[in-house]
């Protein structure tokens, strides 16, 4: 039988949600990792506990949630506590398993933007800001990062740090007294990076399939390095699929929007 046919985004959110663990705790951030959260939920990991920074804990929504307010949310979760509950007693406590980030920039140590693009005086581009971001990215055990990969998102310097990754790299982040492990992944449309045990540089591991090692080169903004054999990302399954595409149908349906499958 012939492998179904996917998107480069699908592809993306499948490989991401394959990483999450049955009964872990996942601190959520809204746009794709939401949706890869979800659809891990939704086939192997049913037991995951999504946590989302408006106060939701066990969230287990019908369609994806348009921010951390959507009602749907809370409707569903297990429970919901106050922000400073959410913050305290499960992230600052070391509660939560990982922290599930999108990113607008993102440098070669892992650090973030999604504040500005250009001068924070006279941005080109004012983006959504910090909330929660900070935080997870300091105190949850470890880290992961979902953006489509271009020279435009995987740049030399970021515009503006919103949320730390490997700091200057080496053991700048141990020195800065941040708790977690900080990025483990950086998962993209065209492959996984993941940090140099040494350096903390993001490294080139896992390619999706029929991407070389050349054209993600070409999509990062700094001479990005690669291992000497990547692995190569399963394709995915008729099930994921079919879990995702209709998560994202039903979604679509439910807001009035087009299904983000490209």
């Amino acid at each position: 039988m012939s492998e179904p046919a996917y998107s480069a985004t699908e592809m993306m959110t499948i490989a991401a949600a394959r990483r999450l663990k049955n009964g872990a705790v996942c601190f959520v951030g809204i746009g794709m990792p939401s949706a890869a959260a979800n659809l891990a939920r939704l086939t192997h990991a049913p037991e995951v506990v999504l946590i989302y920074e408006s106060g939701t804990i066990g969230a287990k929504p019908e369609v994806l949630p348009l921010s951390i307010g959507d009602g749907e949310l809370a409707e569903f979760a297990d429970t919901v506590v106050s922000v400073p509950e959410i913050f305290r007693y499960w992230l600052q406590g070391g509660r939560v398993d990982v922290g599930f980030l999108g990113a607008a920039q993102i440098d070669k140590f892992g650090n973030i933007n999604t504040t500005v693009i250009g001068s924070y005086e006279a941005p080109k581009v004012r983006l959504p800001g910090a909330g929660g971001a900070p935080e997870i990215a300091a105190a949850a055990k470890e880290v992961w990062i979902m953006l489509k990969q271009s020279k435009r998102a995987f740049v030399e310097k970021l515009d503006f740090i919103t949320s730390a990754g490997y700091l200057s790299g080496g053991d700048a982040r141990a020195r800065s007294g941040a708790r977690g492990l900080g990025p483990t992944a950086v998962i993209t449309d065209l492959g996984v990076l993941t940090p140099d045990p040494a350096t903390k540089e993001l490294t080139l591991t896992a390619l999706h399939p029929g991407v070389t090692v050349e054209q993600v080169k070409l999509a990062t903004g700094w001479p990005l390095k690669a291992a000497p054999r990547p692995d190569v990302t399963p394709p995915p399954t008729v099930a994921e699929l079919a879990a995702l595409r209709d998560l994202h149908a039903r979604t679509a349906q439910a807001h009035g929007t087009v299904a983000a499958v490209d």
